[in-house]
């Protein structure tokens, strides 16, 4: 794994970190989902939403999606071992998007928050309760099925923006209104790849849905928490995570006047 990229970029990838007979599984129980919606995969007449939200399926499949050791690595190395707690399903929601035009809603740049706010989820510098964004791919993702947006480096910006907000945080959603314009024009990355592949983000990283899909096929992908007491960022925490914090807080290049 690349952790100085991590640091730097605010993601890696696992590729296949689980395989594609799991993959298929996993969206069945989601087309079965689906089904509860007026949505059936043999009848692309029903796909007339652009996107439709369900809580990720759990089951057989999905517990082996999670499981997988490639991940369960994969977290030790970026938050720590025995520091992180991963749902034994997956966990999240699925936004299934279709091949559309339409604009999907739920579009905008943002950071996932950890906790229920009241009125929105929200995060705080030394992340509360999140160790990582996962974004798990249980279907072929490529440039034209919608893929989620990255921002490159953007965790250090929103790490210095959390920073003025202290203990108390505030909305993931509020994080763009902190930044300079400049920032949602740098360097993105998609999270596209085979089925089977995991994203494992920065809890920090600045991304946003995009549209149209323009593809073939539903995307399915879900998008847990990977959670965590939270980092200390006093330099006693060795972990990638904390370190990029730490890292991030002096950087206020970026935050708007």
């Amino acid at each position: 794994m690349d952790v100085d990229g991590f640091v730097r970029d605010g993601y890696t990838v696992v590729r296949g970190a689980f395989d594609a007979a799991t993959a298929a599984a996993c969206r069945d129980r989601i087309w079965d989902e689906l089904a509860e919606h007026g949505v059936r995969r043999d009848d692309r007449g029903t796909w007339q939403r652009p996107a439709i939200r369900i809580n990720t399926p759990a089951g057989p499949s999905f517990q082996a999606a999670a499981a997988s050791p490639s991940l369960s690595a994969a977290y030790d190395e970026l938050i720590g071992p025995g520091r992180w707690n991963a749902n034994p399903d997956v966990g999240g929601t699925v936004p299934v998007r279709f091949p559309s035009e339409a604009y999907p809603g739920e579009v905008g740049w943002h950071i996932d928050g950890s906790w229920w706010g009241g009125s929105d989820w929200w995060a705080n510098v030394r992340s509360r309760d999140r160790g990582l964004l996962a974004l798990f791919l249980f279907s072929d993702v490529g440039p034209d099925d919608a893929p989620t947006k990255l921002i490159l480096g953007s965790h250090r910006y929103a790490a210095a923006a959390l920073a003025t907000k202290g203990e108390a945080g505030m909305p993931g959603g509020d994080i763009a209104l902190l930044l300079r314009e400049s920032t949602f024009c740098r360097t993105t990355a998609e999270a596209t790849g085979a089925a089977g592949d995991v994203y494992l983000c920065h809890p920090f990283v600045v991304h946003t849905a995009t549209w149209p899909h323009r593809g073939s096929e539903p995307r399915m992908m879900a998008q847990p928490a990977i959670h965590a007491d939270g980092f200390a960022l006093d330099g006693s925490d060795p972990s990638p995570v904390a370190r990029a914090i730490v890292e991030g807080v002096r950087d206020t290049s970026q935050l708007r006047p």
